[in-house]
């Protein structure tokens, strides 16, 4: 499967933007999805996963509450919805898909395909 993700821009504190990921193929439903994202400097780091059926998903503590993960299999696209942006949450945001177990997982090393990334830059 290939993935597109989109979306990324400049943002200030306190806004909103939402994160598309475009995925190629007939069975974009029978694959988990995750979003990581890289700070300049850091190492890449878990955001959000939601289960090939939109039944589980699963949350990095420092987006809980502020980032909602949900996916339409209609439309083979995962979103990404990020409210009340930080400074500190600026990186580039790349989805991933992993086959298997209708279940969400935060780890990077479960996932085989990934997308080319999109930035976001929050401005304090």
């Amino acid at each position: 499967v290939q993935l597109q993700a989109s979306g990324g821009g400049l943002v200030q504190a306190g806004g909103s933007l939402r994160l598309s990921c475009a995925a190629s193929g007939r069975t974009f439903s029978s694959y988990n999805m995750g979003w990581f994202r890289q700070a300049p400097g850091k190492e890449r780091e878990f955001v959000a996963a939601v289960s090939w059926s939109g039944s589980s998903t699963t949350y990095a503590d420092s987006v809980k509450g502020r980032f909602t993960i949900s996916r339409d299999n209609a439309k083979n696209t995962v979103y990404l919805q990020m409210n009340s942006l930080k400074p500190e949450d600026t990186a580039v945001y790349y989805c991933a898909a992993r086959a298997g177990m209708d279940e969400s997982s935060w780890l990077s090393s479960q996932y085989r395909y990934w997308g080319q990334g999109t930035l976001v830059t929050v401005s304090s």
